[in-house]
């Protein structure tokens, strides 16, 4: 199945202790889809998914199924071990999932791109006859380890059927466009919903950001719009979009949320992460202005 468009990496609500918050992890969920968002990334970096254990990564990926159904929903599975990496894929494709989001393996590196295609290579072959597709996760940023284009396209030749798409958060258009020509056929998504006004002229399948969790509503009228996106909109989601970025954007995605629902326990996070400061709220207050958020 075709997952493209604008895609919310969602956030995980959890209560206090740093449980699963089914409810309001369910209502966001729907809220996304119903106000402009084309499918969701559950379990993704905004999603707290290296945070979280095996258990409880599979009980988010249950709720966002109970929730909104599969369809439109694609979901990180990575994990540094083989094992358990299989075992949540497994999982997903056993709950309809059409896609698996991966990062590298990204704790030994170097990694020779032997080693990478290897690692896929071995996971194509452990899932079998299992029908979801893998997207490849590149954030070098925090895995230390990229995915170089070569690589991509001999994961591609020798896996056409798996591996089919790449969400980019390098924040390298230069490479999201060099994998286009090389490989047309292959979907990519950069991380910021900023790229969306040349998105179709670039050959993006739109675009994987967090901040789309609250940008959905405006960023919807561009990716499904007219073809010449107009200027204020674009330039209202790249203000917001920079706002958000200014501050730590996982907290920031919560407390925004917190804001639009009303409550604060949205702004619940597991450890190492932790809530903005009053001074990190304040930055962002001329975006919630835009958003036409109360503070």
């Amino acid at each position: 199945m075709d997952i493209d468009g604008v895609i919310a990496a969602v956030p995980t609500a959890f209560t206090c202790n740093g449980a699963l918050d089914a409810n309001k992890f369910a209502a966001h969920c729907q809220w996304s889809l119903e106000n402009g968002a084309d499918g969701l990334n559950i379990l993704g970096t905004t999603g707290e998914a290296n945070s979280q254990y095996p258990t409880l990564r599979k009980e988010v990926m249950k709720e966002a199924v109970n929730a909104v159904g599969p369809e439109r929903l694609m979901v990180g599975t990575a994990t540094p071990d083989f094992e358990t990496t299989l075992e949540l894929t497994r999982y997903a494709d056993e709950l309809g999932y059409p896609v698996a989001l991966l990062l590298p393996p990204y704790y030994y590196k170097p990694l020779a791109d032997s080693q990478l295609f290897g690692w896929f290579q071995q996971l194509d072959a452990a899932l079998g006859d299992a029908s979801i597709q893998i997207y490849l996760y590149n954030f070098p940023a925090l895995t230390g380890i990229p995915y170089p284009v070569p690589v991509i396209e001999a994961l591609v030749k020798e896996l056409p059927d798996r591996i089919k798409g790449i969400k980019d958060s390098s924040g390298d258009l230069p490479y999201c466009r060099e994998i286009v020509a090389k490989i047309p056929e292959f979907k990519v998504f950069p991380s910021s919903e900023t790229c969306l006004g040349s998105a179709r002229t670039d050959g993006f399948a739109g675009c994987i950001s967090a901040s789309v969790n609250v940008t959905a509503p405006l960023c919807e009228k561009v990716w499904h719009g007219s073809r010449t996106p107009d200027d204020t909109l674009l330039e209202d989601i790249s203000f917001i979009r920079q706002s958000m970025a200014s501050v730590p954007l996982i907290p920031a995605v919560k407390y925004l949320i917190s804001l639009r629902e009303g409550t604060p326990d949205w702004e619940f996070l597991r450890l190492p992460l932790e809530p903005l400061t009053i001074e990190q709220k304040h930055a962002l207050e001329a975006a919630v202005h835009k958003l036409g958020y109360r503070t």
